[in-house]
């Protein structure tokens, strides 16, 4: 639960290397992040703020969702995913990201705090014998579930991380790699390399099978939740494209710098995030991304009169396209049940007191407007219970427009007046249901 003083020490001299290796090569551009180990120390501040005394540079600690948006970034950069999904794993020390990913994006995503690393802490630590180590981490690995039915035609399975790649070099494909890089490890040839590695010593797996010291012993952990995985899926090898974080940190940094501080990247971003996050909760997507565009277009023209930027702009497109997560839970104030699924969720792109108001923004698309003695509206600073307000005010009237979810309205013009707002709608079919919420709200 806590980084250690010498291995605080010791990273913190690594960047000062980094630091002035960085000076010398003259790179305008870098980013450092943090995963599992750092995102869950009690003392992450202190060893951040030791880094940027001693280099200047700061650490962004990310969490699960953006690790898992960062590894399919890299993948479908190597890969075609096509329309059908994948299973795509990226384990790490601290954790694995599970998603199932197409070249669209990601429809589903997991974090579990089962890395390679904890799981060997968490076993070592009870002293027991090989035979029962294999058993308690056979029961540590069983609690990973993905949503999968008979039905499901999973496109293939894509593991990313250090570990992986170190079993296909010890696998019968290691020796010879494809021009592209992209590895085929056989489900029975890894079966076959844990049951190898479960005989055999930390020394001996050193020694015999030229693994690391730092990987040696963490290896035969990772290899289990690989072939769980790769059990649930029902898959006979497992895709290895020899990417992983790294190269979709990278790939970010390249695309930061094409847009030369172009918003529409980070708009894209947002709209990946939320977009996942609804998918995971089964959404209504076309009427998501209706309403979104409803409100956008209500934000944008209404410019002058509420006085809000891109920011606020980013908020209102990722609560209008979650604003009926809550569905899933229950139809039944299912408002309130995307609140808290909202809160509770990681959107990549927004600090936490900005997912606060998402949440907010999505909860008061109906029934009532905010109140003071709404404890989660409570829970905002002023400034934000002011953009909230504003935000879910275009939310109610976006809302409305689609109201039957049959994307009826073609296009809506705001004209203001005044003290009024007059609406100039266009739309196909008949349009009472829409006209009666519009009245209602």
């Amino acid at each position: 639960g806590r980084l250690s003083s010498q291995t605080m020490d010791m990273a913190v001299e690594g960047f000062r290397t980094f630091r002035q290796k960085i000076d010398e090569l003259g790179i305008h551009r870098w980013r450092a992040c943090a995963t599992s180990a750092v995102r869950e120390a009690s003392n992450s501040q202190e060893f951040k703020d030791r880094v940027l005394g001693a280099s200047g540079i700061e650490i962004q600690i990310i969490d699960g969702a953006e690790e898992a948006w960062l590894v399919h970034l890299a993948v479908s950069n190597k890969i075609d995913l096509g329309e059908k999904p994948w299973l795509m794993v990226d384990l790490g020390g601290g954790s694995v990201e599970i998603s199932l990913s197409d070249a669209k994006g990601i429809h589903w995503f997991e974090s579990y705090t089962i890395g390679s690393v904890r799981l060997l802490e968490q076993l070592t630590q009870s002293g027991e014998s090989p035979e029962q180590f294999l058993s308690l981490l056979e029961e540590y690995v069983s609690t990973i579930r993905v949503p999968l039915s008979s039905a499901d035609k999973l496109a293939g399975y894509i593991a990313t991380g250090g570990n992986i790649e170190e079993l296909v070099r010890l696998s019968p494909a290691g020796s010879s790699l494809p021009a592209d890089g992209v590895a085929r490890l056989a489900m029975s040839d890894l079966q076959g390399i844990i049951r190898r590695l479960a005989v055999t010593t930390y020394k001996q797996r050193v020694e015999q099978f030229g693994l690391r010291p730092d990987r040696a012993d963490v290896i035969l952990p990772a290899a289990m939740v690989y072939e769980r995985l790769g059990k649930l899926a029902g898959v006979s090898e497992i895709t290895v494209p020899r990417v992983g974080v790294r190269d979709g940190i990278l790939l970010d940094i390249v695309a930061e710098a094409c847009y030369h501080g172009d918003d529409r990247r980070l708009d894209s971003q947002i709209e990946d995030a939320a977009l996942t996050l609804g998918r995971k909760y089964r959404f209504d997507e076309s009427h998501a991304s209706h309403v979104a565009k409803m409100a956008l277009a209500i934000f944008d023209q209404m410019q002058d009169v509420h006085g809000l930027g891109r920011a606020e702009r980013r908020i209102l497109h990722a609560a209008a396209l979650l604003h009926e997560i809550g569905m899933f839970v229950s139809r039944a104030s299912h408002h309130k049940h995307s609140l808290y699924l909202i809160e509770n969720s990681s959107l990549v792109g927004f600090l936490p007191n900005e997912v606060r108001m998402v949440a907010n923004v999505a909860r008061y698309h109906r029934k009532s407007p905010p109140k003071p003695s709404h404890l989660s509206f409570q829970s905002l600073a002023k400034n934000e219970r002011g953009i909230v307000t504003a935000l879910s005010a275009i939310m109610r009237v976006a809302d409305a427009l689609d109201h039957g979810h049959k994307q009826l309205v073609r296009k809506v013009s705001v004209i203001v007046e005044r003290a009024r707002a007059r609406l100039v709608v266009e739309a196909a079919g008949n349009v009472t249901c829409w006209t009666w919420s519009l009245g209602k709200k």
